[in-house]
């Protein structure tokens, strides 16, 4: 396992640094060291998000982060306009439906994006929304929603504006405050490139009204009891955190730092652009319009005539390149590349070197060497 490429769309390769975090002792998380480690990691996340707000990191996935936005600034009962464009905009409107709330979906065809004219529609014929929610980059469709002229057009009304940057974060463009965001989450295991387990939140001073106003109906991930203990001396999380896991984290983020955060950003909008490309180089179809893409993961159509067992299957076992498949109507029909974290130009050249062998052992009529060319007019 320790030749497999991971080119998915989470989980990344993590760097040997962040990897080495995790072997320092455990300490007590109750401590004044850990409550140190901690409110660095806090920190460090606000600086991510680039935001005044205050950020806690929740022990559990993306999706336990998805819950908390939902289930702590809406009561049940209230509207929710949930635009649903692929696998994880339906998640969060499946969260909304469970926590009572009414989920008013905005639909758009899998491989597009919501527009901020639509989001504005909707909000203009029902004022009684209370939240609009948003997947900036649905992996599962390779397509990145323009969360920042959404933000212009939700400035305009009080529904409370949630974003979900699991898989953008650090490698696309997020501005917390200068959007407008009023509850931004995030994931471990995407462009933060740190092993999955944890996500991280913040939420403006209206989504914190709105959660004092209710009583949220959960107990794990109620953000008040996170924010009562996270303002602690020593600073703390109300239930046992993964300890060696925040080591990791704040490891990840201080080497976001380290590379500069739009830099990372301008790096992985260069490694998509040349996925892109190598793509067509190889005669395969985009799924998504170039002008939606994603930043950080790539979905490509299924050359006709070749299964998914065969190009993914292939390219796993006489490669070592492992990349994702299509979800839900889509299992078959696209595969994702995934080009987020660490990612550089040995690990494209890889991928496209694989593919391209890939391809010609199936039979196809391709220049294997093609992929890897189109890469050098990006590096």
């Amino acid at each position: 396992m320790d030749d497999i490429l991971l080119m998915l769309p989470g989980p990344t390769t993590v760097d040997p640094r962040v990897l080495q975090a995790m072997a320092k002792d455990v300490v007590n998380h109750r401590g004044d060291e850990f409550g140190e480690i901690y409110t660095e990691t806090t920190k460090l996340m606000s600086k991510t998000f680039q935001t005044k707000n205050d950020s806690y990191i929740i022990t559990g996935s993306g999706t336990a982060a998805m819950e908390a936005a939902i289930a702590n600034t809406i009561p049940r009962g209230e509207k929710v306009l949930n635009a649903v464009g692929g696998k994880f905009g339906e998640r969060l409107a499946d969260i909304t439906k469970v926590h009572g709330m009414e989920s008013k979906v905005l639909d758009v065809e899998w491989g597009t994006a919501v527009t901020a004219d639509k989001i504005e529609e909707a909000l203009e014929a029902d004022e009684d929304i209370k939240a609009v929610t948003v997947i900036h980059n649905e992996t599962s469709t390779g397509v990145a929603q323009p969360i920042e002229e959404i933000g212009k057009v939700m400035k305009n009304y009080d529904a409370l504006f949630i974003v979900d940057t699991v898989s953008s974060l650090c490698g696309d463009a997020v501005d917390v405050d200068k959007y407008g965001i009023d509850v931004c989450f995030t994931g471990s295991q995407k462009c933060i490139a740190a092993p999955p387990g944890l996500s991280a939140i913040t939420l403006s001073d209206d989504a914190w009204a709105a959660a004092e106003k209710i009583d949220a109906p959960t107990y794990y991930l109620n953000m008040l009891k996170y924010r009562d203990n996270g303002n602690k001396t020593p600073a703390q999380t109300p239930y046992t955190p993964s300890v060696s896991l925040i080591y990791a984290m704040k490891k990840a983020l201080e080497i976001v730092q380290e590379e500069g955060l739009d830099a990372r950003v301008a790096r992985h909008h260069n490694a998509a652009a040349a996925t892109r490309a190598a793509v067509k180089a190889l005669g395969l179809e985009l799924f998504p319009d170039e002008d939606v893409s994603s930043a950080t993961v790539t979905a490509v159509k299924m050359p006709e005539g070749i299964t998914d067992s065969q190009l993914r299957g292939t390219m796993l076992d006489k490669y070592g390149v492992q990349l994702a498949g299509g979800q839900d109507h889509l299992k078959g029909n696209i595969i994702r590349i995934g080009h987020m974290g660490v990612i550089s130009y040995k690990e494209l050249a890889i991928t496209f070197t694989a593919l391209g062998l890939t391809l010609k052992g199936l039979g196809c009529d391709v220049d294997p060497g093609a992929g890897v060319a189109a890469l050098a007019n990006f590096y």
